[in-house]
């Protein structure tokens, strides 16, 4: 996860406000995120919601096979599992 701060004023921070009093949103930062995905599909950065999951999926899939092959990560085997955790 990137943290990233955004200052807000006038009309964006009296549109956030307002999501949040009124119940649409919980706080701040689901607004911002909502809105976001908003203008990612505005803009066409993608088609639907299940084309952002595959990408996510397929990077995420990415990064542990190369954590895998740089040995930042460890593959067990069902045998090793088992001894590990005692399992019978």
């Amino acid at each position: 996860m990137v943290e990233t701060l955004v200052r807000l004023e006038g009309a964006q921070e009296l549109i956030v406000e307002k999501m949040t009093k009124t119940g649409m949103y919980k706080n701040k930062s689901e607004v911002i995120r909502a809105g976001i995905l908003e203008l990612g599909k505005q803009h066409k950065i993608y088609k639907n919601f299940k084309e952002l999951e595959d990408e996510l999926a397929f990077r995420k899939a990415k990064q542990i096979a190369d954590e895998i092959d740089s040995g930042k990560r460890k593959v067990w085997t069902e045998e090793e599992v088992k001894k590990k955790y005692h399992f019978k």
